[in-house]
């Protein structure tokens, strides 16, 4: 330890220490990624026409022979609470943390012991993390000094009844400078090394899980008084929150209005098919800055929260598409029957979240599974994987934020994607956040509409057209569809009967 510099710098350090790390992987077998399943809207638009054939073939007149067709079926997996450095750090060739002399040369203050303390290898299976609200991100920040991640964790509530209360820091010990690596994380480590890791992935919004989910599927966060897109305002940190979520002076009791454009209206009104599958168990629906405590809300595939957004949405309800939000089970069936949509999001429940305090060894088996099934299945060869967490919970990263409008981007967070057309150990340093896949999804199937107010035909008084923000980057860059598909890489698997294969079917 040194002693500590003036809050606002990061110090340079001579030396680190690096424990023996523990890993455990489980998963559940299953498989198949297939034909996609197509919605039937009343019509569709002419630019795009749906074969009729035994592989559901599309037909993009306006552009047929773009590569980027190859890939059939799109699975979002959407895990929880890391922050890039946490897991990727120390990734041979990426912007990890900084390293002097093979030691990490860099400090972040810590104000309870007046020392200023570099990042570390942490062995342990379950962390703790810190408050990550849209103040807290600030904090972390702090005007891109990136050294208020200590200070932060350690003003954080703690014996929180439950862990996942965003407001919480669950240690003891702040330990949101520790970072993982391959030891601890071997499947991700593994994922990284054979096909593309992200290093510069943001989350779209510099704040906690609900905006960041809202982002994921509509590109918006926002708070409606009617059941108009016109009557939203943008809300970064407070959008209109689920029924039992608690804040500071009462407990929601009314559902939220999500009156503007989400992706699957796109989607329907285009003939795409789509699943929102939902691991049942239970959900953090605590307010992010929240400093009483909440007991932790059920959560399952009828029953809308911060992870699970979408039945909210007006579009949803009045496309007929509600269904289309399913147990996780359904997930696994679809795929070994190779039945999955065009479009699938998958969310964990908190028990697979590696939302801390949940095992980080519990969500890499949560997530293994899932990409074995697919990979498990006929299709595979037609599959794009995108897996990335939804904010950084808290823990270090050494990468200021670019700024692209009012809600952000936020702290930087791992991203992967694995497919038979991905490059084989590519590390992507494009600037990317969430807005790259609902961009992605976008150009594949809708031949480049947008959710964007001028065109979708739903105007509502969202700032920015993020697919549009010249500093994203394109995900396209990832893949190289001239090779030959790449065959499955299944990796080992433990089953974990006890989490997953008693949702609900």
């Amino acid at each position: 330890m040194v002693s500590l510099p003036h809050r606002g710098y990061l110090q340079i350090l001579p030396a680190a220490r690096a424990p023996i790390a523990v890993a455990i992987a489980l998963a559940i077998p299953l498989s198949a990624c297939s034909n996609p399943i197509r919605s039937t809207p009343a019509s569709a638009p002419a630019a795009i026409t749906h074969a009729g054939d035994a592989t559901s073939r599309i037909d993009h007149p306006a552009n047929p022979e773009d590569p980027i067709h190859k890939i059939r079926h799109i699975i979002v997996i959407m895990q929880e609470n890391r922050s890039f450095d946490s897991y990727f750090g120390t990734f041979p060739g990426a912007d990890g943390i900084p390293i002097k002399d093979g030691q990490p040369a860099v400090c972040v203050p810590n104000p309870g012991t007046g020392n200023c303390e570099r990042p570390y290898h942490d062995r342990h299976d379950e962390n703790g993390g810190g408050p990550h609200g849209a103040r807290n991100a600030m904090r972390d920040i702090d005007g891109g000094r990136m050294d208020g991640f200590i200070a932060e964790a350690e003003a954080g509530q703690r014996g929180c009844l439950n862990p996942n209360n965003p407001a919480c820091t669950n240690s003891n010990a702040p330990d949101v400078l520790g970072y993982h690596d391959g030891r601890d994380i071997p499947n991700y480590w593994t994922y990284a090394r054979q096909f593309v890791l992200e290093d510069r992935m943001f989350e779209p919004n510099a704040s906690w899980s609900l905006p960041a989910h809202l982002f994921e599927v509509s590109e918006w966060s926002a708070r409606c008084t009617e059941h108009t897109p016109a009557s939203c305002v943008n809300a970064l940190d407070a959008p209109g929150l689920p029924i039992d979520f608690r804040t500071r002076r009462r407990r929601v009791r009314t559902a939220p209005i999500y009156a503007w454009t989400d992706l699957t209206y796109l989607l329907h009104r285009n003939g795409i098919s789509w699943g929102y599958f939902i691991v049942s168990g239970t959900e953090p629906d605590c307010e992010d800055d929240e400093k009483e405590d909440c007991p932790p809300i059920p959560q399952n595939s009828k029953t809308p929260g911060i992870w699970n957004p979408l039945p909210y949405f007006d579009t949803v309800s009045q496309d007929g598409e509600l269904a289309k939000i399913q147990p996780i089970a359904r997930f696994y069936r679809d795929a070994a029957a190779g039945n999955l949509p065009a479009v699938s999001w998958v969310v964990p429940s908190g028990p697979v979240s590696e939302h801390p305090p949940a095992l980080v060894s519990a969500g890499q088996a949560f997530v293994t599974s899932l990409v074995n099934a697919v990979m498990r299945g006929p299709n595979w060869k037609d599959c794009a994987i995108f897996l990335a967490w939804d904010d950084w919970g808290g823990f270090y990263d050494h990468v200021v934020p670019p700024v692209v409008d009012r809600n952000g981007y936020g702290l930087r967070v791992p991203g992967l994607v694995i497919s038979p057309y991905a490059r084989h150990g590519y590390i992507d340093h494009q600037t990317l956040s969430f807005d790259a896949y609902v961009k992605f999804i976008e150009d594949d199937f809708l031949l480049g509409q947008r959710i964007d107010p001028a065109t979708d035909g739903r105007p509502d008084p969202r700032p920015t057209v993020r697919e549009n923000v010249p500093l994203l980057g394109d995900l396209r860059q990832d893949f190289d569809f001239t090779q030959a598909p790449r065959p499955p890489l299944l990796l080992p698997e433990k089953p974990v009967t006890a989490l997953i294969a008693a949702a609900p079917r």
